[in-house]
């Protein structure tokens, strides 16, 4: 499967706050390469998590979720949440420029190619993965600059 070239994305959530009138819950970003598009009508998308891993176990109850898809000068976002045994996200985003969205919470990477923000429709256990449907509840075209940022044999390209 690393002959088979795929889009970069990063998944976004926001943890809900601890208890009523606590402090904000953490932002949560995970690199995605297994991210389609599954229905026009309605708009749905899907994406493909590690059984077990912060990213499963957030949406498992935090039903809002966000999409960027990343442009090929954002590579270093991409590698940065792709990290294992990586620092707390709080740290991952700090010199990232994004918004938060309106409907889910979660952080939208500026200078993305496009952003989604989502809510989970169905989850479905596939081996090792969960695959995580979630229906379209906002999309915007924060830049149209650049192409796509590509994952191909085991590192990040760009097309042409």
């Amino acid at each position: 499967m690393s002959r088979l070239a795929a889009g970069v994305v990063l998944v976004t959530a926001q943890e809900e706050p601890l208890g009523e009138g606590g402090p904000a819950g953490e932002d949560v970003g995970m690199t995605a390469t297994a991210f389609l598009s599954v229905s026009l009508d309605p708009p749905l998308v899907l994406v493909s998590l590690r059984e077990g891993s912060r990213m499963d176990d957030l949406l498992a109850e935090q039903p809002r979720w966000a999409v960027s898809v990343l442009a090929e000068s954002q590579r270093h976002i991409a590698g940065r949440f792709a990290m294992k045994g990586r620092i707390s996200d709080r740290l991952l985003f700090e010199d990232i420029p994004y918004v938060r969205g309106e409907l889910s919470g979660a952080p939208l990477v500026g200078g993305a190619l496009a952003t989604l923000e989502c809510e989970t429709e169905s989850r479905v256990q596939a081996g090792d993965h969960t695959l995580v449907v979630g229906r379209v509840l906002s999309a915007s075209l924060p830049s149209a600059d650049g192409g796509p940022l590509m994952y191909f044999r085991g590192k990040y390209r760009q097309l042409g």
